[in-house]
């Protein structure tokens, strides 16, 4: 497998960002880590070996980016504002610096994360299906609130899934894209699940409502919020996607 690291001054940020890539060829996949993660923590949790055989038979490549949740929505004793301004550069980043660096001509990425990686996969998917043509959510959180209180501004709002898609016209255009793309949301029902569960069940009904199909997938009470089910979990959809 071919694993390359990459560090590459950040405009939005202005500093050095880091990310890695394994594999040079195959549908791109954005993996973005869990709450406080670093890149190589998909490589650490044995993610990256999990889908080792789609990497090597140049089915997927795999970009594994930073992030800066200690900035932004673990920070809950810092100012609301600068909180959420840092994340949206943070995703100015990922949209405008990084996807230009790793995209090939006008490919589309699958995007995937777990527990906060999830929440953020599935903000960045809705927010652009122009870019991502498949969400692969494991037990994400859709609602920004969880970590704002009541603090809600503009860009918290840009950023709440669930408050954002419950707004949104039902002429707007984006409801048409999201029905030609996959939306794969996965979550357990067993220890520390209990959070992602609800809102995952929110947005179910959201989507559902709004006539955009979907695959919900609630595994059994034995399932916990944690790597070993992660590692099964990514197994068994990414091979059903590719």
């Amino acid at each position: 497998m071919e694993t390359k690291y990459h560090k590459h001054y950040s405009q939005s940020l202005g500093r050095d960002m880091e990310y890695n890539t394994y594999g040079e060829q195959g549908h791109p996949v954005l993996v973005f880590p869990s709450q406080n993660g670093r890149f190589y923590d998909y490589q650490d949790f044995d993610m990256v070996a999990t889908l080792s055989p789609l990497i090597d038979s140049g089915k997927i490549r795999l970009i594994c980016c930073d992030s800066i949740d200690t900035e932004t929505w673990s920070n809950e004793g810092g100012d609301a504002r600068q909180r959420i301004e840092q994340h949206e550069r943070w995703y100015h980043y990922i949209m405008d610096e990084l996807i230009p660096e790793v995209r090939r001509g006008e490919e589309t990425f699958i995007v995937t994360g777990c527990s906060m990686g999830g929440f953020h996969a599935g903000n960045f998917f809705f927010r652009r299906p122009d870019i991502f043509d498949t969400l692969l959510a494991l037990s994400g959180l859709y609602h920004a609130d969880y970590f704002f209180g009541g603090y809600m501004d503009n860009l918290v709002y840009d950023n709440s899934p669930l408050h954002y898609l419950a707004s949104m016209p039902d002429e707007h255009f984006y409801w048409d894209t999201y029905r030609h793309r996959r939306i794969i949301c996965c979550v357990g029902q067993g220890r520390w699940e209990d959070d992602l569960l609800a809102s995952t069940r929110r947005l179910d009904t959201l989507l559902a409502e709004k006539n955009v199909p979907h695959w919900f997938d609630y595994w059994g009470f034995d399932v916990d919020h944690d790597w070993p089910w992660w590692r099964n979990q990514i197994w068994y959809f990414m091979n059903k996607i590719v």
